[in-house]
C-alpha cells in the first residue's frame, strides 16, 4: 500500500508564476515549511505541529492543476502529557507522520487558488499505522517563486487526528 501511495505522489500540477500570468505551460515544483494547529482531541495532547512537504504543481486545463506532495509531520507533545510520561518513567512518544497526497488546485482569479488533496498519512513508528488522509483550503501565490496557503487537514483511522495547517513555500 506504501508504494501505491508513493506512485501516487508522482502526479502533480503547477501554480501560476506571478500576478499577470494566468496558467503556466509546465509542471512546478515547491518546498515548504508547514505548521498546524492541532484540532479536536488532538488538542488534548499536542500543542503544534510542525513538518516540511515537497509538491509538484501539472497544468491540466486554463486555471486547474493536478497536484502530489510529500512531506513530514511531526506532533509536538504538549507540556503536561510529557510530564505525565516523565513521571512514569516513560519517554513521550514521538509522533510523526509522512503524508502523501494527490489533488485538484484551481485557480479563481489570478494568484487566488482552492485546493482539495487525498492521500494517506503514514506513521513513522509501527504502532502507528497509515491513515486515510484529506485536505481542503485555499491559498495565494504573491509572486513568481512564492505562495502560501492555509487548509483544514484530517487523518483517520480509528478516530480522526485534524489540524488547521500553515504551509509557506518556495517555488521552482
Amino acid at each position: 500500500m506504501k508504494k501505491f501511495f508513493l506512485s501516487l505522489v508522482i502526479l502533480s500540477a503547477a501554480a501560476l508564476s506571478s500576478f499577470a500570468q494566468t496558467t503556466p505551460d509546465k509542471g512546478q515544483f515547491s518546498i515548504g515549511v508547514e505548521a498546524g494547529l492541532p484540532l479536536g482531541d488532538a488538542s488534548d495532547f499536542f500543542s503544534f505541529a510542525i513538518g516540511g512537504s515537497l509538491k509538484y504543481d501539472h497544468p491540466v486545463a486554463e486555471n486547474l492543476f493536478i497536484t502530489g506532495s510529500a512531506g513530514y509531520t511531526k506532533f509536538m507533545n504538549k507540556g503536561e502529557v510529557k510530564d505525565a510520561y516523565e513521571a512514569a518513567g516513560i519517554d513521550a512518544p514521538k509522533v510523526g507522520f509522512i503524508p502523501l497526497k494527490v489533488g485538484a488546485k484551481y485557480f479563481f482569479s489570478p494568484g487566488f487558488f482552492g485546493e482539495a488533496q487525498l492521500g494517506a498519512a503514514i506513521g513513522v513508528q509501527d504502532a502507528e499505522g497509515t491513515a486515510f488522509a484529506y485536505s481542503p483550503g485555499v491559498g495565494y501565490v504573491f509572486s513568481q517563486n512564492f505562495e502560501a496557503g492555509v487548509r483544514y487537514e484530517a487523518w483517520s483511522k480509528d478516530g480522526t487526528t485534524s489540524q488547521l495547517g500553515l504551509r509557506v513555500a518556495y517555488k521552482f
